[in-house]
């Protein structure tokens, strides 16, 4: 891969956003672009980050602030964007924010953590696919969105373009699984390791 630019990765940000929910994996994809670059010292970064917003700064829940890196329109010329979860109820009503996410999906892989798949509910793009979310939430889903086989029983969900993960934690889990897949399995368990995080590697 030497001189070619790295995968392009935006998690998305907004009010009400779950922590963990994008800080895991921006942690995930950030410790393995550290990890790979220890044996690539002359290529460009593996995974670039970027936080993507509606406005400059958002407040996630309990309070604590984050700065975006780019405004959505950037958004072209991603290989993955994240949606995290959270309080998402404000997001699902914003036809923009649904249309903006049902774009990406035409462009890129998305993968939702938590509460996120409910997002990715409301664009369409989970009808016929099986999926998951917090296990507090699953009940939700089924009911709001009858068109998608809701798992209870999983960590993350891969479906190709489409990856969901369960609640919080497991978007971490998720994250490594999709390190593994973009670049391989020894990445995958280094970046592991390098977190000192027990990863459920198994769906």
């Amino acid at each position: 891969m030497q001189g070619q630019p790295g995968f392009q990765i935006g998690i998305f940000v907004f009010e009400g956003m779950e922590v963990l929910d994008f800080a895991g994996p921006y942690e995930v994809f950030t410790t393995a672009a550290r990890v790979w670059a220890r044996t690539h010292l002359e290529d460009p970064s593996l995974f670039s980050v970027s936080l993507l917003a509606e406005t400059t700064a958002v407040r996630a829940r309990a309070g604590l602030l984050v700065y975006s890196d780019l405004a959505l329109e950037c958004s072209a010329g991603l290989d993955l964007l994240v949606i995290p979860g959270g309080v998402v109820s404000d997001e699902q009503e914003k036809p923009h924010i649904i249309d903006w996410i049902r774009n990406a999906s035409t462009q890129c892989m998305l993968a939702s953590v938590c509460t996120g798949a409910f997002l990715l509910a409301k664009a369409g793009l989970l009808d016929n696919r099986c999926a998951t979310t917090h296990w507090e939430d699953i009940d939700d889903l089924r009911a709001q969105f009858p068109d998608i086989q809701v798992l209870s029983d999983k960590r993350w969900v891969d479906e190709g373009q489409i990856i969901s993960s369960a609640g919080i934690s497991a978007g971490i889990d998720m994250s490594l699984h999709l390190v593994e897949r973009l670049a391989g399995r020894e990445l995958a368990v280094a970046t592991a390791r390098q977190m000192e995080f027990d990863w459920t590697e198994a769906v």
